[in-house]
């Protein structure tokens, strides 16, 4: 038994375990984004439901946040969204759900010039190297959470950002199987039908964004020396 385990591939395991607080990160501030967003616009449900919370666990779904550990895409419990409270309701919508994948493009292009700068100054010690880790995990997942919810299939964000430029009846139409669009998500990204598009296009923004992790490292040197 002891043969068995010890020829067991851990790796991936550990590389889900490395990932697991970079994942509560992004889904947490994706999730207060919304809220925020929305009560900027006149809609106080996610703040009356305790929603606007940066505790991780007020918005965990597990098996989003499993999906985001092992596969880098996933999701949070949704923040509730009350549309009529908005001046605007397509318009309002859209922008509330625009507010996630934006602040996790932002969290990557913070995280990405942290992990620039922390290198120099972290990287050679043995607990700074993990603060490093975790912090280029987080940047990347982050740009991977913002890609996976702008696809516009119920209910990830860009299904309610595409409700503000298409006729109503037909936003309407699409959203009467917004409960089969998680399930088909999910046996789409499982079986890598989705996934690997999903990660071309997440590598090759992240690579377009690098340059601000070169930034941060050119102020570690400076710091240094």
């Amino acid at each position: 038994m002891l043969n068995i385990l010890r020829n067991l591939d851990w790796s991936i395991l550990t590389d889900a375990a490395m990932s697991a607080i970079p994942a509560l990160i992004c889904i947490t501030l994706h999730e207060c984004a919304h809220g925020w967003a929305a009560l900027a616009l006149g809609d106080t449900t996610a703040r009356d439901s305790g929603r606007l919370s940066l505790n991780p666990f007020k918005h965990f779904d597990i098996m989003g946040f499993v999906m985001m550990a092992f596969l880098g895409f996933g999701w949070a419990k949704p923040v509730p969204v009350d549309m009529r409270q908005f001046k605007n309701p397509r318009g309002g919508m859209a922008l509330t759900a625009a507010a996630g994948p934006a602040c996790n493009v932002v969290i990557t292009a913070v995280c990405l010039f942290l992990y620039g700068l922390l290198v120099p100054l972290l990287g050679d010690r043995g607990w700074g190297n993990y603060v490093v880790i975790t912090v280029y995990r987080t940047a990347y997942l982050s740009l991977s959470l913002a890609v996976f919810n702008i696809l516009p299939i119920p209910p990830l964000d860009g299904s309610k950002v595409l409700y503000s430029v298409i006729p109503e009846r037909s936003y309407w139409n699409l959203m009467r199987y917004e409960r089969y669009g998680m399930l088909i998500l999910l046996v789409l990204v499982v079986t890598g039908v989705l996934s690997g598009p999903l990660s071309k296009a997440v590598s090759f923004l992240f690579e377009k964004l690098f340059f601000l992790a070169d930034a941060g490292f050119g102020l570690g040197i400076k710091i240094i020396y």
